[in-house]
């Protein structure tokens, strides 16, 4: 069984996809040269505009998630794992790990990429403003 949401956001001048244990995904339009681990801004889907069957998938033993992330054509993919233990619940903000830790702001575990994994011509693409960006995730049970 699988489930598959699709979130549309924007780059942003800021991005600089340095972070090496995480990635980020916000409905926040602004971005600070803090926020390393931003790959996208201004997205129209958080933790609450998800779908019921697609949380409920990613919260089940065992959930792989792939995360595909399109910018003009300019393509990355992660995987990573779902968990039981999710929260789900940030307004704002999706964060991907390669560790497992879990908080409010946590949509998967054990990735295989963070920021600092992705394309660097990808990375390229998400530091335009304009520049729209499409990121499919697809969980299978």
């Amino acid at each position: 069984m699988k489930a598959i949401e699709v979130i549309n956001a924007f780059g942003h001048k800021n991005i600089r996809a340095a972070h090496k244990t995480t990635l980020e995904i916000t409905k926040e339009e602004e971005l600070s040269l803090m926020g390393d681990c931003v790959i996208a801004v201004s997205a129209d889907k958080g933790f609450l505009e998800l779908n019921p069957e697609f949380k409920r998938f990613l919260l089940t033993e065992g959930a792989k998630l792939t995360i595909l992330i399109d910018a003009a054509g300019v393509t990355d993919t992660v995987h990573a794992l779902g968990s039981p233990k999710l929260v789900l619940t940030h307004p704002t903000d999706l964060v991907v790990r390669k560790s497992n830790h879990i908080c409010s702001r946590t949509l998967a575990i054990h990735a295989d990429k963070a920021a600092c994994n992705l394309s660097r011509e990808l990375l390229e693409k998400l530091q335009n403003p304009k520049q729209r960006v499409k990121i499919t995730l697809i969980v299978e049970v």
